[in-house]
């Protein structure tokens, strides 16, 4: 392994610190019982508010001033940064003030974790600071950290900001990028109040498999794999729905699930092959009391995820306080091309979607012309919370023919911001309707569509066993992130989004510039 004059430095330090008999990987656990922002936040020297004067805290080193027998540094924790004052006497009383000279100054290095007991003063300079009467080294890092500079006017620069450096290495990012942490708090408080929006209405949280023999529940292109011991194919789920609707079928009334979905297609600032998605399933229940609850709980969601109903996005004011804005989906397109293509036939289609320069290929059939119209002409101009409700039946075999109007079904996606965050239907529990639906998909395959689904002969059994009247819905949860914290990639709100490989030379030069 080449190693940079830097880790050379650290390593050569790492033994020294061993050489005078001190451990720099503690087996023993250091007891924190105080936080920076906590200190920073309630620290009152004058009032009846605490002063923490016994504390004890655990971080990252960050930086330090070292002033002959005095230093102040700085310390990182999980939630914030503290300024620490050091001194020899207090530190290493008696005959142990050479171990302040050798290795406070300077065998510690930024990015070591120490621990410091002591308590809270303000500097003169105003400053909430710790003064430390007892420090413990508690890991040594080998690796210089890619620490933010500032020049004497306080501009930043070399700082650690490459989308691509920070997504292989979201380990640095939040180390050195605090300010990250926030987006995965939030994510955080998001997931916890969707569950307990569920739970306080009575529904499951359940789990159902990720490895399927058989791809249903959505159209899009699976990740197959071999089950080596039943010699059998296996297919990453692309959805759970087909599995969540069996247990309404056994006789629960709401079931949920938060989980992985995998989906082997393109790459983008919305879209990796491993998302989280949420499913939801309610007996007797129709798409528009699903409607009606989806505008609740999106509410819920934000009011605890930014504390109001109205979240900034793109410099837009996003209102989820409902009611939403509806139309269907054909309303939408003739709205927006000024064409009602709802009596066309897949050959008058083709013409439009040519007339409209939309592009498309032979082995798209009537709904997925529809939807390349929807996608290209439409869905950039919803921004606020809207509904686009009644699909063409081909678009969707998994919904209940509409009530009213031949050649549709009862659907709705919800848009915001250009981008669908949520697909519900009322459920098709009719077995012989299924049936006919899935065999369209069979031979919308046969034309060459990858993202067709595959006939499920156990599911379509279980519909003939009887499955009550219900309605389902899907929410995207990374894209929904996205909107409550202001991101636009997808990338910046999963922790370990998936990369390209990186090739062996871009690899070298990442570490040459660290």
């Amino acid at each position: 392994m080449q190693l940079s004059e830097q880790e050379i430095i650290r390593r050569e330090n790492l033994q020294k610190i061993r050489d005078l008999g001190i451990d720099p990987f503690p087996p023993e656990a250091f007891e924190v019982t105080a936080y920076a922002k906590e200190i920073t936040e309630a620290f009152d020297d004058e009032g009846d508010k605490p002063n923490f004067q016994d504390v004890s805290l655990a971080g990252r080193l960050m930086g330090s001033r070292v002033m002959g027998k005095a230093s102040f540094a700085e310390l990182q924790d999980s939630t914030g940064r503290i300024q620490i004052y050091v001194t020899r006497d207090e530190v290493c009383p008696g005959d142990n003030k050479d171990l302040y000279n050798k290795v406070f100054k300077k065998l510690l290095d930024i990015g070591d974790f120490i621990g410091v007991k002591g308590h809270v003063f303000r500097t003169r300079m105003g400053e909430i600071t710790v003064h430390v009467k007892e420090l413990v080294v508690l890991s040594k890092a080998l690796r210089p950290l890619p620490v933010v500079k500032r020049d004497e006017e306080g501009n930043v620069y070399d700082a650690f900001t490459d989308p691509e450096q920070r997504h292989r290495q979201r380990y640095l990012d939040l180390t050195v990028n605090p300010h990250v942490k926030e987006t995965f708090l939030k994510r955080s408080r998001l997931i916890t109040a969707m569950r307990r929006f569920f739970d306080d209405r009575g529904w499951l949280e359940v789990e159902t498999p990720i490895l399927q023999p058989i791809h249903g529940g959505a159209a899009a292109r699976p990740f197959a794999t071999h089950h080596n011991t039943l010699d059998m194919p296996l297919y990453m789920r692309i959805a759970n729905e087909l599995y969540l609707k069996r247990l309404i079928v056994g006789g629960f009334e709401g079931v949920y699930e938060i989980g992985k979905m995998f989906r082997n297609e393109g790459m983008d600032r919305t879209h990796n092959p491993e998302f989280t998605s949420m499913e939801i399933y309610v007996a007797y229940k129709d798409y528009n009391w699903m409607m009606e609850m989806v505008e609740k709980l999106l509410e819920y969601i934000a009011i605890e995820v930014s504390g109001h109903t109205k979240v900034e996005y793109d410099g837009k004011q996003i209102n989820y306080a409902g009611p939403y804005k509806r139309l269907s989906m054909f309303e939408a397109i003739e709205e927006f091309t000024g064409i009602d293509i709802s009596q066309m036939d897949e050959e008058e289609l083709r013409a439009t979607c040519k007339k409209l320069h939309v592009e498309v290929d032979p082995s798209m059939g009537k709904g997925k012309l529809i939807d390349e119209i929807f996608g290209e002409k439409v869905e950039d101009n919803l921004i606020q919370p809207t509904y686009i409700t009644d699909y063409p039946i081909e678009m969707t075999p998994l919904a209940k023919k509409h009530r009213t109007t031949e050649g549709l079904v009862e659907r709705f996606e919800l848009f915001v911001n250009g981008k669908e965050i949520a697909n519900a239907y009322t459920e098709l529990n009719d077995p012989i309707d299924q049936r006919e639906r899935f065999e369209e998909q069979v031979k919308l395959a046969a034309r060459g569509d990858e993202e067709a689904m595959a006939l499920d002969e156990d599911f379509l059994r279980s519909l003939e066993y009887g499955m009550p009247p219900t309605s389902g819905l899907g929410i995207g949860i990374d894209r929904l992130t996205m909107l409550m914290t202001n991101e636009h990639s997808i990338q910046e709100v999963l922790f370990f989004p998936q990369m390209r490989p990186q090739r062996k030379a871009e690899a070298e030069e990442t570490e040459a510039e660290e």
